[in-house]
């Protein structure tokens, strides 16, 4: 068997995460990113978040336990779920987010500045409490860079 990460073609991926109201995570995905609902029902919905199966379950009497780890200064919230974009997108979201005065945990800034896996990162809540990073790299064969 192949090992994905051995190949140049990345698969999408899969992450459901509870959320306590249905309808106004929706409506803040939507507004936010550039998704697509795919399968929904009244209980969940399926979102193509950058080409990745992002689904949300509603469960309304979930209380969202996050932990924080000390990452460059930064208190970085766990768990969190996000995207890595090309870094001109990754700026062009971020920009549009500050612009819309959207809450940060963590604003955007650049990571390992001309080092070594070099990247853009933010973080941010949803409605439900889901700590999600968007991070952003000039040139992706630098993820996994020591």
């Amino acid at each position: 068997m192949t090992n994905p990460s051995e190949t140049s073609t990345l698969t999408p991926f899969h992450v459901a995460v509870p959320v306590l109201d249905l309808a106004s995570s929706l409506a803040f995905y939507q507004r936010l990113f550039p998704v697509t609902i795919g399968r929904q029902t009244a209980q969940w919905a399926d979102l193509n978040l950058y080409g990745h199966q992002f689904v949300l379950h509603e469960v309304p009497e979930h209380t969202p336990q996050i932990n924080h780890n000390p990452v460059d200064g930064h208190a970085v919230p766990v768990p969190h779920y996000g995207v890595i974009l090309p870094m001109a997108d990754w700026q062009v979201l971020a920009d549009r987010l500050q612009a819309e005065q959207v809450e940060f945990v963590i604003e955007p800034y650049i990571r390992f500045q001309g080092q070594a896996g070099e990247q853009g990162t933010f973080f941010l809540l949803d409605p439900s409490g889901n700590a999600l990073e968007f991070k952003g790299f000039n040139d992706f064969s630098q993820i996994f860079a020591r």
